[in-house]
């Protein structure tokens, strides 16, 4: 009896922050819904009223749509083989007993403290700046034209910028997977012969399975809103080479001013993060049955 009045009151206690959450949650995306199904442009806030889908067919339909989702989808995988692989061998090397081992971790941790609107304008102004940035200047001791690397390959400079706030991230989490690895099982396989690679493709690979699906899961959520990395550095252009699914939903509301078509995307992104998502947790869900 007591065990279930204790259960009544932690659920009453708990209740108000529930509330909170769910309309914190549920009252944009209903909003969104409802702006969605409108002919809403705030430059003819007199000319509205319910457009049924032909927000969302204007959206999808746009010429825009296709070549966003492809970079979104380029952006999100680019950033993914970067961190993981250099995830891996970072973490390798500093699991290591080195000199300075504690400097070394705060300096590899430190690019995830940054705000990413101010990381791409370091990147942009300090090293891929084509006139008096640091990859021109090496450029030019080497003899070499110095390359416009956000007018040439905009898209990938973005996931060079991106993957270098999100390194940090992911060699913590392998790091600790790491160290959780049995230093017996490295050093028994040591004896029986096996070499570095081989306990690395063998024995650590394997171990640091359920870490790499980890990262993979939270950083393609996150990754699928990047924005403000884009705003700051390429706009989206040139044309729309690094236009990605939210800076078209962001065009579209405060460049083009069409609050309906720009909720409409937002509902349209919403829906393929949740299928992506989706695939990710039960290929997540088989790793963790394995």
């Amino acid at each position: 009896m007591a065990t279930q009045s204790s259960r009544s009151a932690a659920r009453l206690m708990l209740s108000p922050t529930v509330i909170l959450l769910l309309v914190w949650m549920i009252v944009p995306l209903a909003m969104t819904l409802w702006f969605s199904l409108k002919r809403y442009n705030l430059l003819y806030p007199d000319r509205t009223g319910f457009n049924d889908f032909g927000n969302y067919t204007r959206f999808v339909l746009s010429p825009a749509f296709g070549g966003a989702v492809v970079n979104t989808l380029i952006l999100v995988v680019g950033v993914l083989v970067i961190t993981v692989v250099l995830g891996i061998l970072i973490a390798l090397l500093i699991d290591q007993p080195i000199w300075g081992q504690g400097i070394v971790r705060i300096l590899v941790i430190s690019p995830f403290f940054i705000m990413p609107p101010v990381a791409a304008l370091i990147w942009k102004n300090m090293f891929m700046n084509p006139t008096n940035g640091l990859f021109a200047e090496a450029a030019k001791l080497l003899g070499m034209a110095p390359i416009d690397f956000l007018g040439q390959a905009p898209l990938a400079s973005i996931i060079l910028i991106v993957a270098w706030q999100w390194l940090p991230f992911a060699t913590l989490i392998l790091l600790t997977a790491l160290q959780s690895l049995s230093s017996e099982e490295l050093e028994a396989a040591e004896m029986d012969g096996a070499g570095a690679i081989q306990r690395f493709w063998y024995i650590m690979l394997p171990h640091l399975a359920r870490a790499i699906t980890v990262v993979v899961l939270i950083q393609t959520i996150f990754l699928l809103g990047i924005f403000g990395e884009i705003l700051v550095t390429t706009n989206g252009g040139p044309g729309t080479a690094s236009t990605t699914l939210p800076y078209l939903i962001y065009k579209e509301a405060l460049l083009d001013f069409d609050v309906g078509t720009a909720a409409a995307g937002g509902v349209v992104a919403v829906i393929l993060a949740n299928i992506v998502a989706f695939f990710l947790m039960r290929a997540i869900g088989k790793n963790l049955d394995a």
